[in-house]
């Protein structure tokens, strides 16, 4: 089988560090979105299996047939937003809420709408977006030292070593190292790991109009500009040429079947995606499907077992889990910040969007990713109005965001 041919540790090691990160980083918002509706153990259980397979076969299924990283996440703005307004909602109103937001995305991807907007979207802007969102990330790995200073400096030493005389497998091995680190000191906690099955619990859809206002519209609008958005520049960013539409699509029919179960929103990826994207992956582009199918493998295990597999993650100290991911995602950052800057006409409109999609503000419910795009958009309004754009210039087409990615990254499309 061609994948296992393709397949190597580091990105194996990608999808894990994907699934660490992930997980570690939002599964507490998770919970606490479920408890709001009143969640029983055995339904948040439920929840646990909706989404890990959900995420894993939409990831697994469409990277194996084309052949390139797909990666599908829950919505993590998406559960905050439930989580603070799902208070006097019923399980069942809450469902309803989720296939009415499952049948939003849908149309949006089948449409082609959303598609459209971002091939509007210059691929400053967009490089600036993703570095904005990544950059977080990459500040947490150094702020980490404040608490596990001998950690952080021994996963930093390895990093750059590493780097230095095995690039290809800096990831994996500074990862191990780490996990030998803290199990030395006794620092994983291993006692909120209980092996048993997780079992789907069928929740039947309530449908009204207060839960589809107040639950489903404010879901499908953040799970779209701050999720979506950024997913889609992460995917060009790294170069790849993919059907958007049909990966909404799939995030949306996904969701659909689903949701009676517990699965909230899917929808792309875009920190765990830069990472399975990255050259830590694999130096060949296309062979870094391996680490999306290897992600999505681990995340149908996620489902199965549920509570089992979301302790033995939590397991891992959190200044562990942010620092291999700022490191992780080094190469991201800078590649996002040197496309983002190459074009003097567009270096100060992707300097506006990367403040202030790093700036984490949240208006209006909506997070900084929508916001660092529409102040990016108006500066690069304000600076070109009037002006006739230059050949190459314009706000481009599909066509010419493809050949801006490839130049950016500077590799060919796989």
């Amino acid at each position: 089988m061609p994948f296992f041919k393709d397949l190597s540790l580091s990105a194996f090691t990608a999808g894990f560090v994907a699934v660490l990160v992930g997980f570690t980083s939002s599964v507490a918002i998770v919970f606490q979105a479920a408890l709001s509706f009143g969640a029983t153990p055995e339904l948040i259980s439920s929840w646990m299996w909706a989404l890990g397979l959900g995420m894993g076969l939409a990831s697994a299924l469409p990277s194996l047939w084309w052949r390139k990283p797909v990666m599908i996440a829950w919505s993590t703005p998406g559960a905050a937003v439930l989580a603070v307004a799902g208070a006097g909602y019923s399980m069942g109103e809450a469902v309803g809420a989720f296939i009415v937001c499952a049948v939003l995305i849908t149309i949006a991807g089948a449409t082609g709408w959303f598609e459209r907007v971002m091939n509007r979207i210059p691929m400053a802007i967009a490089s600036a977006l993703l570095a904005g969102v990544l950059a977080r990330f990459g500040l947490q790995a150094f702020i980490a030292a404040q608490t596990a200073l001998p950690l952080v400096l021994l996963m930093l030493a390895t990093y750059l070593l590493a780097r230095r005389f095995m690039p290809r497998y800096a990831v994996p091995l500074t990862l191990l190292v780490a996990i030998a680190f803290v199990a030395a000191r006794g620092e994983l906690a291993w006692g909120g790991v209980h092996f048993h099955l997780a079992m789907p619990v069928f929740t039947m859809p309530v449908f009204t109009w207060q839960a589809a206002v107040s639950l489903a519209l404010p879901l499908f609008v953040v799970t779209m500009a701050s999720q979506n958005l950024p997913g889609v520049a992460a995917i060009r960013a790294a170069g790849y040429d993919m059907p958007v539409s049909k990966l909404i699509t799939i995030s949306g029919l996904a969701t659909l079947v689903l949701a009676p179960f517990g699965a909230f929103a899917l929808n792309l990826s875009a920190i765990t995606a830069a990472i399975c994207m990255g050259r830590e992956a694999h130096d060949d582009p296309a062979r870094r499907y391996t680490a999306a199918v290897s992600c999505g493998a681990i995340y149908v295990v996620i489902g199965l077992f549920g509570a089992a597999v979301t302790g033995l993650l939590t397991a891992f100290p959190k200044e562990l889990v942010a620092a291999i991911a700022g490191l992780a995602l080094l190469g991201t950052i800078g590649g996002g910040l040197a496309a983002a800057v190459r074009d003097e006409s567009h270096r100060e409109a992707a300097l506006i969007t990367f403040l202030v999609t790093l700036s984490g503000v949240t208006l209006a419910g909506i997070g900084s990713a929508f916001w660092g795009v529409v102040a990016g958009a108006g500066a690069l309004a304000v600076q070109q109005l009037g002006r006739k754009a230059a050949p190459g210039k314009d706000i481009a087409p599909a066509c010419k965001i493809r050949q801006e990615a490839k130049a950016a990254t500077g590799k060919t499309t796989p």
